[in-house]
Parts: C-alpha cells; structure tokens; sequence
C-alpha cells in the first residue's frame, strides 16, 4: 500500500532549484506507488505563529488562526512522510518553511499529539549558492528527533544560484532516488 507523502516547499521560486528537487523527488516516490501532496508555502497566505498556545489538535483546523495552514493539517495529520524542501538562507531554511513549521505546533497541543511519532518519516531537499549545511543539518536532525520521525535523508545541492542551475546535477537523481527509496 502506498504511503501518503507531504512535501512543504519553501522556495519563493515556484521554478527554482529547490523546486527541481522536489519535483524529481515527488516523481519518484510516484514511480514508487504513492500519493504526493505539495505546497509551494510561498504562494499560501500563511501568519507566523502567536505564540498563544490556543491551538487543539481535535479540531479540524488546529489553530485558532485561519488562513492557507487550513489546508496543510489536514495533509500533514493523515502522512506518513513529510519533506521539507527549502533554499539555504542563512544557514537555515527559508522564512515561509519555518513559519509554516512554526504553525504546525498547533497539531502538538489540546487534544493527542499528532504530529510527533505516529510511524512518520522525514526528509529534507536543499539547494543553495554555497555548501554551508552544517547549522541547518543540525536544526534538521533536532527537528527530526523531537518529534520522533524516522530520517529517510536529505539531498543537499550547493552550487546552485540562479533558477536553472542545478539542472543535469547529480543531486537531481539524488531526489529522483530518495523518493523512489520509500517503502
């Protein structure tokens, strides 16, 4: 049976190198039998967290604000993967990946906890100018620890500038094959 699979893409270019990636890794986890959702967060009208800790996870909407994380709940409750996909920006992800990270907090509070365990998996696709990885990889790894989901890995593509620059890459079979992997 095929999993469900939740890509968050954070790229503010809907066709830049991060979105090669994500797009070779959907590819292959669709060769692979399952059901591919992504979310360009750049083009959702998503608020940066409260802070208020009003959120229950036994609503349908888990957060007391309503705005495009509506959509992404749903999505993310009911997965069994959730990648994250994202350019390098300052040696950490970008500002509409962490917000949208921020906000599913929201599925961690009131009622069960649904966002930490559950069997789920994680992965990460980054492609960046530079090869400086190492401080988003340890946000990564704590992220994935935290909330107890198992590393499938992660695809980093340094070397990569303007839209269009990691195409004929290596890392784009690295993807390619990553989402293919998930079994």
């Amino acid at each position: 049976m095929g999993k469900k699979i939740v890509i968050l893409n954070g790229s503010p270019r809907k066709n830049g190198n991060t979105s090669a990636l994500a797009q070779a890794f959907a590819k292959g986890a669709g060769e692979a039998g399952h059901t591919v959702t992504a979310f360009w967060l750049d083009g959702m009208d998503i608020r940066g967290c409260r802070g208020c800790f009003g959120g229950d996870s036994s609503r349908p909407c888990p957060c007391v604000q309503k705005d495009g994380m509506t959509e992404i709940y749903p999505a993310v409750r009911d997965s069994d993967v959730v990648v994250l996909a994202s350019p390098l920006y300052y040696w950490n992800l970008s500002g509409q990946l962490r917000t949208c990270f921020d906000r599913l907090f929201a599925l961690e509070e009131g009622g069960e906890n649904l966002l930490r365990g559950h069997g789920r998996a994680g992965a990460l696709l980054m492609a960046a100018e530079g090869h400086g990885f190492d401080d988003v990889l340890t946000y990564y790894r704590h992220l994935i620890e935290h909330l107890r989901w198992q590393d499938l890995g992660q695809v980093l593509a340094g070397g990569n500038r303007n839209a269009g620059d990691i195409a004929g890459k290596p890392e784009l079979e690295q993807a390619y094959r990553l989402g293919l992997s998930i079994r």
